[in-house]
Formats: C-alpha cells, sequence, structure tokens
C-alpha cells in the first residue's frame, strides 16, 4: 500500500503562494481554504499531496469563469 507524501504547513504555502498563518486560519475557522490535514501529534500538522492537488483542480477556472470540467468524473 502507498501512501500519500506528506507536506508541512510551509510547503503547502509556498506552493499556493499564500502565508502559514493563512492556512492556520482556515484550519481553526474552518473557513477559507479548505484543504483536509493530518493531525501527526499536538503541534504537527501535514497534508497530503492529493488533497492539495484535488484542492488545485477544484478551484481552476478557465479564462469565462467556468470550473475546469474534469472528464474522469463524468
Amino acid at each position: 500500500m502507498a501512501f500519500d507524501k506528506l507536506l508541512t504547513p510551509k510547503q503547502v504555502a509556498e506552493r499556493l503562494n499564500i502565508s502559514e498563518l493563512t492556512l492556520a486560519n482556515s484550519r481553526c475557522n474552518g473557513t477559507g481554504i479548505m484543504i483536509n490535514f493530518v493531525r501527526v501529534s499536538s503541534k504537527a500538522i501535514r497534508y497530503k499531496e492529493s488533497d492539495l492537488k484535488a484542492f488545485i483542480e477544484a478551484n481552476t477556472f478557465s479564462h469565462n469563469g467556468k470550473v475546469k470540467i474534469r472528464e474522469d468524473v463524468l
């Protein structure tokens, strides 16, 4: 069984070009950037790479403002 690569909040923030604080606020408030996360310990948070990719795909829009439709979902 293969597991997803786990990313730190810093890595996710860098890939999305946002601050780590924005991710932390989203986790605490349940609003904003909604990406599932893994609580490894009381202080360690990780994000599955597949969840980050899914978030990016779900929030990718074409020039006309319509959501990009994935062929494999139809």
